[in-house]
């Protein structure tokens, strides 16, 4: 695997600048699908806000000040980009983000992508009844196992803060799962 540092001055650089584009595609693409993938919900719209995130990483890498790692850099860029492509969705669709997810969760079911079992759908249910931020820490803290210090790189907000978003989340969830 190429140094981060490597990779940022070889896609600043105009002659190394599509290589190494297609390394961090291929570092990177998997992990960025499925944190997208658990905020739209749908494999089609988590493909196009992909394609969406690398855009806007390969039209704004000359920004990239190198203050956070890249990752966290990439992953805040794709959690705004998919937060923005539902609030677009939920306006197109003339409905409010809360309906969006019931929506979102009752196609979960008929995704031909989902291979998720009962339990899964039903923590997909849970997760969509909470507040964006406690679904965001909760998916990046449960299912992609970041840290919280990376956590708050992505989301900028103190580990304090994101340590009881976490908390709450997990209540919730439990009593969600244990309602039904």
């Amino acid at each position: 695997m190429i140094a981060e540092e490597t990779l940022v001055n070889e896609l600043k650089n105009k002659e190394s600048q599509a290589k190494a584009f297609e390394v961090l595609v291929n570092t990177y693409k998997e992990r960025l699908y499925w944190h997208i993938r658990r905020i739209v919900l749908n494999h089609d719209d988590a493909d196009d806000v992909l394609q969406n995130t690398f855009i806007k990483v390969f039209r704004s890498i000359d920004k990239f000040k190198g203050d956070s790692k890249l990752y966290s850099w990439m992953y805040r860029i794709a959690t705004n980009e998919a937060l923005t492509f539902l609030k677009q969705k939920s306006r197109k669709l003339g409905v409010s983000n809360e309906e969006l997810q019931e929506q979102l969760i009752e196609n979960l079911q008929a995704d031909v992508y989902f291979e998720g079992e009962e339990i899964q759908l039903k923590l997909q249910q849970a997760l969509a009844t909470l507040p964006e931020k406690q679904k965001l820490v909760f998916n990046m803290k449960y299912y992609q196992e970041m840290k919280y210090d990376e956590i708050s790189e992505v989301l900028e907000t103190s580990v304090g803060a994101l340590k009881a978003s976490y908390h709450l989340a997990v209540k919730k969830i439990e009593t969600y799962l244990r309602a039904d």
